[in-house]
């Protein structure tokens, strides 16, 4: 005898739950800033970077006291021409930078690499080109960013210079003509540092390796340079401490004031390079500032990939 199977409920089709919810993404339909923006905005963080500004307080501490030693050591200066009632300032704004050259360096190790070694480290540079950037944009806006903040470093100084020389009442013309003197040669100064502090940068992701090879290319140059300029000026050679002091920055930069911008040559003697070979002095330095900024598009379009 079969069994009465029990009725099964309907089997039922289960309605489609799929709901589509408006989040509020929307497509940006502002104005396209393009690469200049871009442009604008890396140098001016790096900038601000280069002083600290926008980062920790410990960041704020050796750039700023760099600084405060540039104009404190001009502020000296002008209180000793007050004091003595001197009828020039003790120290030419030509020469400010070259005496204390130390300082100089010493600012150009700590943030060059700063400004580029952080971005090799943490691989970076690829995200800077995913935007509207290209490798020159981004060399142009470091280059530009650690040269002005070189300028700002060495032309303050010859500001408060200048000041304190009016307030003393010192000649308004011969002030004057040496402060722009002075600014056209930190001006270049700033250029060729912040190109050769960069390349060397550049080299290593590690920031403590950069440091240590910006210090060695410009004081160990210098140091070396110096050293053999004075051999030959002992052994009377005088014509060749010129030509020596085309392998230091520091020398190259004493070499083109001293030749074209009226100042007091710190070369052994006294005697800076003549006209013809002020002329060598500058087509050194400009191929050395164009040869670091081909280096460094060079070196990151390669990094860029």
């Amino acid at each position: 005898m079969a069994t009465e199977q029990p009725l099964q409920a309907p089997v039922t089709v289960p309605v489609d739950q799929t709901r589509i919810h408006n989040i509020g993404y929307r497509s940006y339909d502002g104005p396209r800033l393009g690469r200049a923006y871009a442009r604008r905005s890396l140098y001016s963080q790096s900038l601000r970077g280069a002083y600290g500004l926008g980062r920790s307080a410990k960041s704020k501490v050796l750039p700023m006291l760099l600084l405060a030693v540039m104009c404190l050591v001009a502020g000296i200066l002008v209180a000793v021409s007050v004091v003595t009632k001197a009828n020039d300032l003790p120290l030419d704004y030509t020469r400010y930078a070259v005496v204390l050259q130390a300082v100089i360096s010493l600012y150009v190790a700590s943030q060059a690499p700063q400004s580029v070694s952080r971005d090799l480290r943490f691989k970076t540079v690829p995200l800077y080109f995913s935007r509207p950037i290209e490798t020159s944009d981004y060399v142009r806006a470091k280059y530009a960013s650690l040269a002005s903040a070189l300028f700002i470093l060495t032309a303050a100084p010859l500001l408060v210079l200048y000041v304190g020389a009016l307030l003393a009442k010192l000649d308004f013309a011969d002030q004057t003509k040496g402060f722009a003197q002075g600014l056209v040669s930190v001006a270049l100064l700033s250029l060729l540092f912040a190109g050769l502090g960069l390349v060397v940068a550049s080299v290593t992701p590690r920031r403590g390796f950069g440091i240590a090879a910006v210090i060695a290319v410009l004081t160990i140059t210098y140091g070396a340079v110096s050293t053999l300029q004075a051999i030959a000026d002992v052994q009377g050679s005088s014509g060749a401490v010129a030509w020596i002091g085309l392998f230091s920055p520091i020398t190259l930069i004493d070499g083109v004031q001293s030749a074209f911008l009226g100042a007091t040559s710190s070369f052994p003697g006294g005697v800076g390079p003549s006209n013809g070979e002020g002329a060598v002095y500058v087509l050194v330095t400009l191929g050395l500032i164009a040869g670091a900024y081909g280096l460094l598009v060079r070196r990151y379009s390669k990094v860029g990939l």
